[in-house]
């Protein structure tokens, strides 16, 4: 079965080769109906907060329908609380004719919300990855695929809000670096997902004082090491053992995924390795890089984030979608 869905997959060609199209999403909040003491006041279900059966079949028929229409081969997914939550999704994505057969979530920590994965592909394995004991941090997901005989690895991250110091950060990045030198930095990696850091976090961080506990030093800038290249991706240099941010591969007013104050944002990021940027067996076709931009997930200029009351106590309304856009981006995989 697994052999038939690839081939299936793999009709789907241009020129002979594969498009793979990778997603992310924080779709804010899916929390599911079930009581399990980590549940923030106004998702604990059948409640005055209105959270009930009725407005999760809003919220996931809503998240469904964004997913349906970017109908990415793989896509990460943000807070997501439980795998009975994973589960709903992928049937509410079902009933839109989209079927991903192939789900991860990363659950080996009670946290309140947590990084996930959808696949039209088969993976080798899928696994947490831990940041450290402390249930402040969220575990990151790792899967391995090989597609074609190319080896892909694609990690789900979902970084600490700016809620925190600089410091919380960094201790993810460290985390996803060491494992990335295990695996080996010559390999084909995407690291995707909210890592609450702009592509130019180094250069709007010497702004945010209350942050920097880190002598100026961040996450994604100088653990990962995307500062180097900051051109196109056609005519960036390759630079080993660097990450590429794809941010840098479109126009700088098209980039964000996330709006505060009027302010736009790219707390999502897609960022890869060298060899994604070579043009061998697998890798990133320039200019293809965007946020989903549909015109339903916007309400007067803002970003229609799913809706709660802000007088107490908070109830939910039973509409909108999420407080972030999907980021989207294509890759070339060679026959």
């Amino acid at each position: 079965m697994r052999e038939f869905l690839l081939i299936c997959f793999l009709i789907t060609s241009l020129y002979g080769d594969t498009v793979l199209k990778i997603a992310s999403y924080n779709v804010e909040n899916l929390f599911d109906l079930e009581t399990s003491g980590h549940e923030y006041p106004e998702y604990i279900s059948n409640t005055n907060a209105n959270w009930n059966t009725k407005t999760y079949k809003i919220k996931l028929k809503n998240i469904a329908k964004v997913i349906t229409d970017i109908n990415a081969d793989i896509i990460a997914l943000q807070e997501i609380e439980s795998m009975q939550a994973l589960k709903d999704l992928r049937f509410a994505l079902k009933q839109n004719a989209l079927y991903y057969q192939y789900f991860a979530l990363a659950d080996n920590k009670n946290t309140n919300i947590k990084v996930a994965i959808l696949s039209k592909i088969p993976f080798v394995y899928s696994k947490s990855l831990s940041v450290n004991a402390s249930y402040s941090y969220r575990d990151i997901l790792e899967t391995k695929f090989n597609i074609e005989g190319n080896e892909l690895y694609i990690f789900v991250n979902h970084w600490k809000s700016k809620r925190g110091p600089e410091s919380k950060r960094i201790e993810s990045a460290k985390a996803l670096l060491k494992r990335v030198k295990i695996l080996g930095e010559d390999k084909n990696i995407i690291l995707l997902g909210d890592f609450n850091s702009d592509y130019q976090e180094n250069i709007k961080f010497l702004r945010k004082r209350e942050h920097n506990d880190t002598d100026g030093k961040t996450g994604i800038n100088h653990v990962l090491k995307s500062t180097k290249q900051t051109q196109k991706a056609v005519n960036t240099n390759y630079e080993e053992g660097n990450f590429y941010n794809l941010w840098y591969d479109t126009d700088p007013e098209l980039r964000y995924t996330y709006i505060y104050k009027k302010n736009k944002e790219t707390l999502d990021n897609i960022l890869i390795s060298q060899a994604l940027l070579k043009r061998k067996s697998i890798y990133y076709i320039p200019d293809t890089i965007h946020s989903y931009k549909a015109e339903y997930l916007f309400k007067k200029e803002k970003i229609f984030g799913w809706k709660i009351s802000k007088k107490m106590p908070k109830k939910h309304r039973g509409e909108g979608y999420s407080d972030h856009l999907p980021v989207v981006a294509n890759f070339r995989v060679m026959n």
